[in-house]
This record gives C-alpha cells, structure tokens and sequence, in this order.
C-alpha cells in the first residue's frame, strides 16, 4: 500500500561529528522506543549517558575497518534505510536478507570546510572527506515517504515534537522538509570539496563550477518592496561583514548587506598602521566622501563635509576602533550602519543612544590583496571573476608631463587612485591632502563624471563657508584612461593641479599634451579599475 501521512518510527540511526544536542536527542528517543544505532563517538557519548545504543558493527555483523572508512557502507544498513515499506519485493527482499528497517537516519558530515578553513594540509583535508555520510543522507532523502533524516541539529527539536504529537510517528510534511534540506547540505558540501580540489590544482576555472552557501537570514524584500531576499554565507574565511557581530539595531537589509559590504572593503585599503585612520562613508554602493585623518574623528568629519547631503543616511566603515569623540560626531545625523574593528565602551555608550542605528564590530580588517572570486548572474548563466586585489601601492606609476608631481600631489594621487577603485565606473575623484573633496559617478561619460565631481567639490566649499572650491589645488583620479582631452579639461578648469589615471588610449599623447598645455602633472597607473 502507498505511504500514508504519518509513519511510524522505530528504529534510528545516529552518526554525528558535531554532538551538539546529541544526549537530549537520544532520551527523547528512548522516550519514544526507538532503538538506536550508532557509530564511533556518538555511541560511546550516548552509552557514557546512560542510554541504550546498538553498535552498527553488532546490527551489520560486519566490523569497521580500513580505520572507519568502512563502516555503514553495507546492505544491512541502506537496505534498511531505502527499502519501501510499501513495496512486497523490497519488504520481501528485507526478510529474507535479515534487513531491519531503519525510519530515522540522524548524520552530520565530518567538518571538511572547517578543516580547510585552519588550513590543514592535503592529506588531512582528504580524511575529512565523508563517504559514509552523505551515501545514508541521500538514501534516506530519497525515501523521504518512509524514512526522516536530520543533518541538522536545529531540527532535532521539530523531529522529537512530531513524535510526542502523533505517538511515535512523523508527518509527510516534515519528511519532505528534511529530505530537501538533506540534498541541500550534501550539495554544499561536495561544492565546497570541488572548490577546494580545483584550487589545489590551480585550476581557477574549472568546467563545472559550484557554489555553496548557508542561509543567515531571510528578509523583508531585497532591493525593493516587491523582491524577495536573503543572505547566505560561504567558506570564505575573510573578514567583513558577513562574520562580523551586530551589537544593536534593526536586522541588516539587503540594500544594508551590500552597501556596508562596500564601505569596508574601500577603508580596509587603508591599514592604519600605515594610513593613520581612515573613514568611508557610502551611499547606494558609492563612497560620497573617504578621508584620512591624525584622529578618527578628525577623518569622519573631513569625509562628512566632502557631501553633508548624501551622507545622511548612509553607511560608515571605519579602519580602527570606534571612539567615543568620533561616535558622538557620528551620532549628530541620521545614518544607518557603522562597520568597525571594534568600538570601545565610552563610544558604544554614545551609539545605545540611537537604537536604530546599526553597529557591526568584526575584530580586524579584511586583507585587500585576498585571491577570491566574485559572481554575477546573467540569464542562462553566470560571470565570473577574480577580486579586483590589485594595489595602487604595487602599480609601476609613471610620469608622463613636463610637470614632475610635487610628494603631497603623489601622496594624494595614490590616495584618489585607490578611492577610484571602489566608485562606480565612469569614476571620477578629486582629492586634496588626504580627503576627498568631489566624487563623480557611474556616468555613461567620463565627462559627467569629471564636471559633477567638480560641481561637489564647489558644493562642498559652499557648505563650509568658502568661497573657493575645494577642487582648487586637488589632484584628480580617473578609474580609466581618458579617450579625449575633454574630461581631464574640465578637471583642469575645476582647479586641479595633477591628475592619475591608467593610460593606453590611442590618444594618450593628445592628452599628455592637452594635460603640459593646461600645466597638470600626470602619472599613468597602467592599471584600470573598472566597477561595473
């Protein structure tokens, strides 16, 4: 007869590397007269506590061997987990072979991504390899009409609640649940085993290529009102703001996630062991105004006046602890995510004050030169590509004017170089020591983006009280080469005295010579940062 809703459980079978819960799961099954199977660890835990365990060895009559590489692998077992019960030849087969039925297959997977990420080397990585595992975790998702399986111990609670609810019997419902989150943790789990392999043998695109991740949180709507969103975390074991701990304020947004993942990783260019402190402020993915400063506060305020008006609202990173003289700056605007390293108490103190306001602490920086791979979605398919890693610092920066750059105008072309790298494309930066003072972006030309920078920068004296704009002896950094004279003439025309950008347009020399005729100096990067 066909699988009816609820079915009974009587026999489980245990075999975790994370035992978390494991005891309470156990009673509550003896609770219920469910004999137990178990391996290893589990077992030994389970019988320590006092609770009634059949060795799998002793259930197979088979024992373990080649040092628990074998061990479940055997009729016995995935015959008493995938026969159907509703089936005469399968529950014929069972009787006659002495396979018991087994409804209730509890397994996590040996830690592999845990282990890559302390950097094991080859060999241990290779030993932390499941075999056993995910072979009972398919075979019982497949037979979800019968069997229950559990990869997670957050689902012990909702497993043990059906069987005290229905008289030691489980639901369809429930089974069909489990069974789709059991071949979504196998499928991450051999993503992650292909990714790792591929990189061990330097492939960085290999031919079927796979991604994996773990849900954190579901949210109100992505980008918009009527788009569903979540995020998810990956194995990539890299500082921001997916590790980092939220200490108050309103769950993160989609828009939030991605904006304050922007702010961090453009301040993490700046280590303050070399920079000093550094602070980013961004609106919708694009900085609005980045400083350095001798004090942290100092750097807020100086990013802050690059535009008053855009920063409401936004999201600032940070590049060293968070203080009290800075969070009570921060604090006299309306903004909605503050990413640090840390925060201490006098400023935390400050920040409780506004209980909307997000704070994310994450205990370092991320490294700007990490290898990593970002990936697009495209109709039928995805790009993808490595981490834009490249430093402003490691660029053979050549002179090409008559005019020699003067130390503080090469100081702050590195500095509008690196801002550059994390705005939009066309990106257009103006920067005087240390501060930027006007930002163009994401114009469909460089152009626009070169006279909007400038009317900021003219906004932004305006708003402090100068008559001059700050553009007035600024250096000027373009994402990407100039393909006509025009948009480094109208950086000219702002004020700016030196301008750095990548180079290799077929009219480079126009604008070498457009660049000695307006008397800026100019340095070619031979390095572009598109960001698209």
């Amino acid at each position: 007869m066909p699988a009816s809703d609820l079915q009974p459980v009587k026999r489980a079978l245990i075999s975790v590397s994370d035992k978390a819960g494991l005891i309470d799961l156990g009673n509550a099954l003896i609770a219920q007269n469910i004999e137990i199977l178990s391996t290893g660890g589990s077992a030994k835990m389970l019988q320590d506590a006092g609770i009634s365990v059949t060795e799998v060895a002793d259930h197979t009559h088979f024992p373990e061997m080649m040092d628990g590489r074998v061990k479940t692998l055997h009729p016995k077992i995935h015959g008493g987990i995938l026969g159907l019960r509703d089936n005469d030849d399968h529950m014929a087969a069972m009787d006659q072979h002495d396979i018991g039925p087994i409804d209730l297959v509890v397994v996590n997977l040996y830690p592999f991504e845990e282990t890559v990420a302390k950097g094991a080397d080859f060999h241990t990585c290779i030993e932390n390899i499941d075999i056993g595992g995910p072979a009972m975790i398919r075979s019982a998702a497949k037979n979800y009409g019968f069997v229950n399986v559990v990869v997670d111990s957050e689902d012990y609670g909702p497993v043990v609640e059906e069987l005290m609810a229905h008289n030691g019997k489980t639901s369809i419902e429930l089974r069909k649940r489990l069974a789709a989150k059991a071949y979504a943790r196998t499928g991450a789990y051999d993503a992650a085993i292909s990714s790792w392999y591929a990189t061990q043998l330097g492939e960085v695109f290999p031919d079927r290529m796979v991604f994996g991740g773990t849900r954190q949180q579901i949210m109100r709507y992505g980008e918009n009102p009527h788009q569903q969103a979540a995020f998810y975390s990956n194995d990539e074991n890299r500082i921001g703001v997916a590790s980092s701990t939220q200490l108050q304020g309103k769950e993160l947004s989609y828009n939030n996630f991605n904006d304050t993942d922007a702010a961090f990783e453009l301040v993490a260019e700046f280590d303050p062991n070399v920079f000093g402190p550094a602070c980013a402020i961004i609106k919708h993915a694009n900085p609005c105004g980045v400083a350095l400063g001798s004090t942290l506060a100092e750097a807020y305020k100086s990013a802050f006046a690059c535009d008053t008006t855009s920063a409401f609202g936004g999201i600032i990173a940070l590049n060293q602890t968070l203080d009290m003289a800075t969070a009570e700056e921060i604090v006299k605007i309306f903004t909605e995510v503050i990413i640090a390293p840390d925060a201490d108490d006098d400023a935390k103190a400050v920040i409780a004050s506004k209980k909307n306001l997000r704070l994310l602490l994450t205990g370092g920086l991320p490294e700007p030169t990490t290898s990593g791979q970002l990936i697009k979605s495209l109709a039928g398919g995805y790009l993808v590509q490595d981490r834009d890693n490249q430093l402003t610092a490691q660029a053979e920066l050549q002179v090409v004017s008559q005019k020699v750059p003067t130390e503080q105008e090469l100081s702050d072309m590195k500095f509008a170089f690196t801002v550059a790298k994390h705005v939009k494309s066309n990106a257009i930066v103006y920067v005087r020591d240390g501060v930027t003072v006007g930002i163009g972006a994401g114009q469909m030309s460089r152009v626009d983006s070169s006279k909007i920078a400038a009317s900021k920068a003219l906004e932004a004296a305006q708003n402090a009280g100068d008559e001059i704009s700050w553009a007035k002896g600024s250096v000027v950094a373009s994402d990407a080469f100039f393909p006509f004279a025009d948009g480094l003439l109208a950086a000219a025309e702002a004020g700016a005295t030196a301008v750095i950008q990548p180079g290799g347009s077929m009219r480079d020399d126009d604008v070498i010579k457009a660049a000695d005729a307006a008397g800026l100096a100019m340095v070619l990067t031979g390095m572009r940062h598109f960001r698209h």
